[in-house]
């Protein structure tokens, strides 16, 4: 009740009703450019090569993740993902340059030179990717041992002409939609890149649903055991769903220590003790999104080498239910939550900050053995944090084993897609809280209130 009456609650007020109504209609248009068809594409072939399954099964994930952008080969195919992508190299090259560092910390202006340097980055990932993509839908042969295409998706033009308008096209979109995410930052609700992210994922569910209804309703008529079979996943669903709530949310308070408290006039007084939230999942989905590709590329590689072990071994990596690709998949994701953890979280800074504000952790001598105890309660959060990532990631490749349920049913039950969309809606809901609550509104829950993916 609660939860509706909050949602009722957002409506009467105008500020955040015209946010939510932006919000919706953004969405609107960003959903409408993913339904555009590219030009000179072969319906009928591309629909074999995005049928579940088998060699398939790479295409199915980034399918959902471009919201349909791939089975319907839209110009919207690359969505907002080389913007995200720009993001994170331009957050990991932060770590090691000392330039995009200095504009981190200048402000206002260093903010609005990073986003500049982004889009830029942003731009020639989308030429990039879009001229590999209008290559391999020209050409399959190029990949036929790794994607199992079989057919060429995009019929015979001149040589350069259907490059050309692929990536003029899918750039075009993919800045369109750049942009409607930044209008959804400024005048909707949340942080527009998530939102889209989001949206598209969710875009996908009526199609799961159809697929559960066609395997276990039509083809099994409903009997004892496929009845069974949906009364246990609809359960598993719940608890997984649970957990990654629980994972996202979850935050070890460390306690910090005031010696002095600013007021008017400059002066300080008494001793304030407050909190600092560690995040479990400190890495969000980033080792995910890490390790996937990462994996790809390695069986693709290993699949060129003629020496029978090692292409066998390119094999076992390009087959998502293989038990090869699971143990890859698993070590790489402990390693690259360790990784981020290691280059995102300084405890030197974090610790040097404290000691300008006179704060203080109770027991620890401020300075070096500050940053020493951050760093170790750090490292133990991160392990927390990564095997619980590691459950949640691992849930729909072994469901899909189980099963033998259709992946775009399996990656709602875990993995990337489940994590982004619990963080991104809790994230939406916090904001819409704030406004409820600064208006003397109760919240969406009885009890406390809700944390975004920040863990405030």
């Amino acid at each position: 009740m609660a939860m509706m009456q909050g949602f009722s609650n957002a409506f009467r007020i105008p500020t955040l009703r015209k946010k939510i109504m932006v919000t919706l209609g953004l969405v609107v248009v960003c959903r409408l450019v993913s339904q555009v068809w590219l030009p000179g594409i072969d319906l009928e072939v591309l629909a074999t090569h995005t049928r579940g399954g088998g060699s398939n099964a790479l295409m199915n994930m980034l399918d959902i993740f471009t919201g349909g952008g791939i089975s319907q080969c839209s110009i919207g195919f690359l969505s907002i993902w080389p913007y995200i992508s720009a993001q994170i190299m331009i957050q990991l090259l932060g770590s090691v340059i000392p330039q995009l560092a200095k504009m981190k910390k200048d402000g206002e202006n260093g903010r609005q030179q990073l986003a500049q340097i982004t889009r830029i980055v942003a731009i020639v990932i989308c030429v990039f990717q879009a001229w590999g993509i209008a290559s391999v839908l020209q050409s399959p042969e190029l990949c036929v041992n790794y994607l199992g295409l079989s057919g060429a998706v995009a019929h015979d033009v001149h040589p350069l002409g259907f490059p050309l308008m692929t990536v003029i096209g899918m750039t075009s979109a993919s800045l369109f939609i750049m942009w409607i995410a930044d209008q959804i930052t400024t005048f909707g609700i949340g942080n527009g890149g998530s939102l889209i992210i989001m949206i598209n994922i969710t875009s996908r569910f009526p199609v799961a649903l159809t697929a559960l209804w066609r395997k276990y309703v039509t083809e099994m008529n409903l009997n004892p055991t496929a009845i069974t079979t949906v009364a246990l996943l609809a359960l598993f669903f719940v608890v997984v769903v649970m957990g990654t709530v629980m994972l996202t949310q979850g935050v070890r308070k460390v306690a910090i220590h005031s010696t002095r408290r600013a007021v008017a006039g400059g002066a300080s007084y008494g001793m304030q003790q407050t909190f600092m939230p560690l995040r479990v999942n400190y890495t969000g989905v980033m080792p995910i999104i890490f390790a996937q590709p990462i994996i790809q590329v390695l069986a693709w590689l290993l699949k060129l080498v003629s020496w029978e072990p090692v292409h066998d071994f390119g094999e076992a990596l390009s087959t998502l239910r293989g038990p090869g690709y699971l143990v890859m998949y698993a070590v790489l994701i402990m390693f690259f939550t360790f990784f981020w953890v290691a280059t995102q979280f300084n405890a030197i800074d974090i610790s040097d900050n404290l000691k300008k504000e006179g704060s203080y952790v109770p027991g620890i001598r401020p300075g070096r053995a500050t940053a020493e105890y951050l760093d170790d309660v750090m490292t133990k959060i991160t392990l927390i944090g990564g095997s619980g990532l590691l459950v949640v990631a691992l849930v729909p490749l072994l469901l899909s084993n189980i099963f033998q349920v259709e992946w775009v049913v399996a990656s709602f039950f875990g993995g990337t897609s489940l994590l982004i969309v619990v963080g991104v809606a809790l994230d939406t809901l916090r904001i819409m809280e704030s406004h409820l609550l600064v208006r003397k509104y109760e919240g969406f829950l009885s009890h406390g209130s809700l944390r975004g993916r920040g863990g405030m």
